[in-house]
């Protein structure tokens, strides 16, 4: 997948219009139009504004690659990314619901012979 393809599928996939990603970032919608098509590519300081936009990193723009700390391989998922950082705007009782939520999935998927990814040694 190229620049503009991660471009486009992060807009899809937030529900969002080239109009209103232009206007947020500070471009115009033809110019939104030539990055998503790979046609041209931001400069920094409109690839950081992608990035925070969307929640991701500005390597993950560029390349497609998330940057990896040993341990969190699972967050190479651009939509964990999305929900954990999405996550860090909640309150601290809906924080411990989502962690419940995630604990009980994970029973859940162990109930079933399945492992989750990540975490088999538990």
């Amino acid at each position: 997948m190229n620049f503009g393809d991660r471009l486009k599928k992060l807009r899809e996939k937030t529900g969002w219009t080239q109009t209103f990603v232009a206007e947020k970032i500070g471009v115009k919608n033809n110019t939104l139009s030539s990055y998503e098509s790979a046609k041209r590519q931001p400069d920094y300081e409109t690839t950081k504004k992608l990035a925070d936009l969307y929640k991701v990193s500005t390597d993950y723009i560029l390349t497609g690659n998330v940057p990896s700390n040993p341990g969190n391989d699972f967050l190479k998922d651009p939509d964990l990314q999305i929900a954990f950082k999405d996550a860090s705007d909640f309150s601290e009782e809906a924080r411990k619901q989502a962690i419940d939520f995630i604990k009980y999935l994970k029973e859940k998927e162990k109930e079933k012979g399945r492992t989750p990814k990540g975490n088999d040694n538990n």
